[in-house]
């Protein structure tokens, strides 16, 4: 594949024959997923660290939760398998300090669904990807796309120094957002990211802020009351309007799930069939394609400029482009990778 040469090799399959002892960075449910594949690949854990601060006797899966100092006294040499997401400055920074001392890899796993970016997840997605590729408009997306694919197979953590970029180009350059346009944030949690289009804007004419979850959504509110012309709704984007079944337990636990409750979803296309928006902003976890399904006919006579995430499926950062392209081939895009720990808040901005 043009993304790949021998350089690179995948990271399940370097971990499964390494004689080093391989030491997991990390706790909670990114860190479930790659024990489980551990098991599949018969790479054996040597110990579980956390950061210094969080470290205080604890346990996790029959380990005991160690600093890095006690695995630096215990081995001559390891590896650090980094099985958590931040994008907390100081945190990444001290990843990148342990980075200069020990050998520190990422084991990608999806934050939504399963399977793992191997061999297999290349040949049958290559020409997809290629043509995805083809589709970019700058050198920069291109290459944050070469070292997408190259850090999801070899979980090489220098990958994404290289790639990592600030909000400050794409939304000044080519976002360029202005205090007189109606936004729509699909994905609003607290109101963090209506604070940064503002920034970046300097205001707004109207905005529609939509959050699933009812604990993110109280505090939406709390956040936008005192703010004119934010119109904050409680429901679910999704390919049809209708009623589906979503689970309410906050954060990236929350989701479409046959055990949840009965919620009102709407499409994109009824949300602005009277709204006129000229930018969507969409982090639904994982249900961006559905989202854009049931926005076929915004894209297609309105073209609002589209600020999407692309990393909560291995498919995403292809796959959306692809779709985007086949509802309206006048679009331009973009991708991008903001600091973020692994590939998180990687982006298409499609204008």
């Amino acid at each position: 594949m043009i993304f790949l040469n021998d350089k690179y090799t995948n990271v399940w399959e370097y971990l499964s024959t390494t004689d080093k002892p391989v030491i997991l960075y990390g706790m909670g449910n990114g860190a479930d997923k790659i024990l489980e594949n551990f098991g599949k690949f018969r790479i054996k854990c040597s110990g579980i660290m956390a950061s210094d601060d969080f470290v205080r006797g604890q346990s996790y899966r029959g380990f005991k939760v160690n600093k890095l100092s006690f695995f630096e006294n215990l081995f001559d040499d390891f590896i650090i398998a980094v099985a958590f997401g931040t994008q907390i400055p100081e945190v990444m920074e001290n990843i990148k300090n342990i980075s200069l001392r020990h050998e520190v890899v990422v084991p990608n796993v999806p934050v939504f669904g399963s399977g793992i970016f191997d061999d297999s997840f290349i040949s049958e997605n290559t020409e997809k990807m290629e043509c995805a590729y083809s589709l970019l408009t700058d050198s920069r997306s291109r290459q944050v796309f070469e070292n997408t694919v190259r850090f999801y197979y070899s979980g090489k953590l220098e990958l994404l120094w290289d790639i990592t970029d600030s909000k400050d180009e794409i939304f000044k350059n080519i976002i360029k957002p202005s205090p007189y346009e109606n936004y729509i944030d699909l994905g609003a949690y607290h109101g963090d990211t209506i604070d940064e289009l503002i920034y970046y804007s300097g205001g707004y004419n109207k905005i529609i802020a939509v959050e699933p979850d009812f604990k993110n959504f109280r505090k939406l509110n709390e956040h936008t009351r005192n703010m004119k012309n934010i119109f904050t709704e409680n429901k679910i984007i999704w390919k049809n309007n209708g009623t589906v079944l979503f689970s309410q337990e906050s954060g990236r636990s929350s989701g479409i799930n046959m055990k949840g409750t009965p919620s009102q979803a709407v499409t994109i296309d009824k949300l602005n069939a009277h709204f006129n928006a000229s930018y969507i902003k969409m982090d639904i976890e994982g249900y961006e394609k559905e989202a854009i399904v049931g926005g076929v006919l915004t894209l297609r006579k309105s073209k609002p400029k589209l600020n999407i995430a692309a990393y909560h499926r291995f498919e995403d950062f292809f796959e959306l482009i692809l779709l985007i392209h086949s509802i309206n081939p006048d679009y331009r895009f973009f991708l991008r990778h903001h600091p973020y720990i692994p590939l998180w808040d990687t982006n298409i901005y499609c204008v």
